[in-house]
């Protein structure tokens, strides 16, 4: 779908601007009076929360801006470090409130790689299951989010009662609402409950209904189109360059998914292909747009899920006493892919009951720092957050 026939792409320009100095730093006289330095956050709400931006303006216009993190003060590499494989489950869940299924696979995963664990068939589905589930409940809160910035708070409102009902799933499902520690080395947890299949089926059906009114609501208002259309264009040059990945890279028209590029679990058994921008608008606009087809056909992959998954079967493989669980010498790198694109772990052990290292890379690192300085120059101060928000900002993966 075409965001507009024109495009508008806003290209940072510095040339107005006094130029870096020898330490490549910008030099602005604030006594002048011409600029003006000023703080965005870390309180503002909405996905943009637990992080902040020192910019430099000129009016209402941006002309330099500088990512400051560390309100969370979490150091997660470092806790694994101290804590056993298993101990490990807990922690890893809040590398990312909103969607911890990833990082709790991942680490499933890599255990499971470096001790040569196989997982059997029903368990598989299972997580393949989850996954989804836990990008459907993400997306229902980053997609609406993107006309709650620009004022559209009602799809938000519609947003936060579906994403509540994936939540009782989970619930049901995992015995938790947030941090769920499923997916354990092996396997999972437990079988699917007894009526499971239809209670979902029918949220299912009311984010199809979702989908409709949301289309209306935001998607065709001329208002929405006129601040998302031409704001905050990622140049596709700049995808490779900056490690642009998941629906970022995708409304640049680069067709990056690791459920495709490298498949793992179940997904080489499903029909799907992850939605692609084709004439690249890479605006506000046109990650919206990616976003809504994520949903809408994640809806679809999880109906195919619930019909092709075994009827029964075993939902963990043979493993050591996990209270006590030594894991051999080697290094891996594992990954997903998540609501927000690649989600992996590069995860060392030394052969103890301890890791060595868990190192992880998530999108948000590069999107909220380097991309997002690089595409505030020039923006008017009324879309930093619309910008932001765009690019599925998730601080946690950054204080790490």
């Amino acid at each position: 779908m075409s965001s507009n026939n024109t495009k508008i792409l806003i290209q940072p320009d510095r040339s107005a601007y006094p130029q870096p100095d020898e330490s490549g730093q910008l030099q602005f006289d604030l006594s002048s009076g011409k600029y003006v330095r000023l703080w965005h956050g870390p309180n503002h709400p909405g996905v943009t929360g637990n992080m902040s931006l020192e910019l430099t303006v000129c009016g209402d216009e941006v002309v330099e801006a500088k990512s400051h993190v560390g309100y969370l003060h979490r150091g997660f590499e470092k806790l694994f470090e101290r804590r056993t494989w298993m101990q490990c489950f807990p922690t890893v869940v809040r590398m990312c409130v909103p969607e911890p299924d990833s990082n709790e696979y991942n680490l499933a995963a890599a255990m499971e790689e470096l001790t040569g664990v196989k997982v059997p068939e029903y368990a598989q589905w299972m997580r393949t299951l989850v996954l989804e589930m836990a990008r459907i409940g993400n997306l229902l809160r980053l997609l609406p989010a993107h006309g709650g910035t620009l004022g559209l708070g009602l799809g938000v409102q519609w947003g936060v009662y579906l994403r509540d009902l994936i939540l009782d799933r989970f619930e049901e499902l995992t015995g938790a609402r947030i941090y769920h520690m499923y997916m354990i080395p092996g396997g999972v947890r437990g079988k699917m409950p007894e009526g499971f299949k239809d209670r979902l089926t029918g949220n299912l059906n009311d984010i199809d209904d979702f989908l409709i009114r949301f289309k209306r609501l935001v998607i065709d208002n001329a208002v929405f189109k006129k601040r998302a259309v031409g704001t905050g264009y990622v140049d596709p040059s700049w995808v490779d360059h900056y490690g642009i990945v998941g629906p970022n890279a995708r409304a640049a028209g680069y067709n990056r998914d690791v459920r495709k590029d490298n498949p793992y679990l179940v997904y080489d058994q499903l029909d799907f292909e992850p939605y692609v921008d084709k004439e690249s608008a890479s605006d506000v606009f046109s990650r919206t747009w990616v976003r809504y087809m994520d949903l809408k056909y994640t809806v679809d992959l999880i109906r195919q899920i619930l019909g092709k998954m075994p009827k029964r079967g075993e939902i963990l493989g043979e493993i050591p006493n996990a209270l006590n669980w030594k894991i051999p010498a080697g290094q891996t790198y594992v990954r997903s892919e998540s609501s927000r694109g690649e989600y992996g772990f590069f995860t060392v052990s030394d052969g103890t009951e301890y890791p060595r290292r868990i190192n992880l890379r998530g999108p948000s690192y590069t999107h909220a720092i380097a991309l997002l300085e690089k595409l505030l120059v020039n923006a008017n101060i009324s879309d930093i957050s619309v910008m932001m928000v765009s690019l599925a900002t998730c601080p946690p993966e950054i204080e790490r």
